[in-house]
């Protein structure tokens, strides 16, 4: 268990992982749910270790679980979700350079240059902000249609803005406009 963060690297264990167990206390969490526009975060926990891979680089493995309390996208009213992810992070003391003159995403996104420390209190924040919902919904809560137009003519509505709406009763009309195919 470890108390002082961030991490110093040169401080690790070499040959054994690093446990930390992180829990914020109440105003951590206010401060934090602040921070995120959060209406409440409570029941916060980050527990892992930091590991060595080789020999000069590192890997944080942990889960994170929180109760998060967000305003439902169509009542404004009190969501609360639970999150519980696992989270990676490999620091690597040297990146690797990238060619040409775009640069494109890596596809693993867990990957982080190591610096002088590795500050678990520092993804936790991170994990937690990309793992929030981002259109809480309470149970049972929809979003109604809204019809908009100027006196007089006829609203233009959600499902007449639908690419294939009305293939439907194109289909139906050619239907019925074509000549029988009995034979004579």
């Amino acid at each position: 268990m470890t108390d002082a963060l961030p991490l110093r690297v040169a401080d690790l264990a070499p040959n054994a992982p690093t446990p930390f167990d992180l829990k914020p206390d109440a105003e951590t969490m206010r401060a934090l749910a602040e921070e995120l526009g959060l209406k409440g975060l409570r029941k916060m926990r980050f527990e892992g270790t930091i590991e060595p891979r080789g020999s000069r680089d590192w890997v944080l493995r942990a889960h994170l679980g929180a109760t998060v309390v967000q305003d439902c996208v169509v009542t404004l009213e009190p969501v609360t979700t639970r999150i519980e992810t696992d989270v990676i992070r490999t620091y690597l003391a040297e990146m690797p350079e990238p060619q040409g003159d775009e640069v494109e995403m890596p596809e693993d996104d867990t990957i982080e240059p190591l610096g002088s420390h590795i500050d678990p209190a520092a993804v936790m924040v991170e994990a937690l902000a990309l793992a929030l919902p981002l259109y809480p919904r309470k149970e049972g809560a929809e979003l109604g249609e809204a019809v908009f137009t100027e006196p007089g003519a006829t609203p233009l509505r959600d499902e007449d803005m639908r690419p294939f709406a009305g293939l439907s009763a194109l289909r139906e009309a050619l239907e019925r406009k074509k000549p029988d195919d009995g034979d004579d």
